[in-house]
């Protein structure tokens, strides 16, 4: 089946249940028919831009931010402000100290921010670094996101 049905499965799926692994997941759409890979999930996962919040049964599970949901897009800034201990910048970098695992969010939020001169963000499972392309920039983004954190 086609990646864009597939992906609209993922969100009607995750948005339906608390799911936690890519393995649940991969169940999920063979049980609705999609012949699926836990390798394709996983790249359908990062295309969709999918984060992991903590569920109802304190577990974490994904769930999906839409650029036009002002409630999710309140939740994963709150997630930003609760998981990032630090901001600070050296050369063409800005580096995100995060709590252990939520790495991954806090690089997603800091992407949907479309911040100029940011060239992307990689990430470990503490730590974000936001590459910048002009060295003049990145005391004005790191400032910027320290603001975030503090309001």
């Amino acid at each position: 089946m086609a990646r864009s049905s597939r992906q609209s499965k993922i969100i009607e799926i995750i948005s339906n249940n608390e799911i936690e692994t890519q393995e649940e997941l991969v169940a999920s759409l063979c049980f609705a028919g999609y012949d699926v890979t836990q390798a394709t999930v996983s790249r359908d996962i990062k295309e969709l831009g999918l984060i992991k919040i903590v569920g109802e049964k304190k577990k974490y599970r994904y769930a999906f931010v839409g650029n036009d949901d002002k409630v999710g897009s309140n939740k994963v800034a709150n997630l930003f402000k609760e998981a990032v201990l630090w901001v600070k910048h050296t050369g063409n970098l800005v580096v995100i100290k995060t709590l252990r695992g939520t790495a991954a969010a806090v690089s997603n939020f800091v992407d949907r921010l479309a911040i100029e001169h940011s060239l992307g963000c990689v990430y470990g499972d503490d730590t974000v670094m936001m590459i910048i392309d002009n060295v003049d920039y990145v005391v004005k983004i790191s400032s910027r996101l320290s603001e975030i954190l503090a309001n």
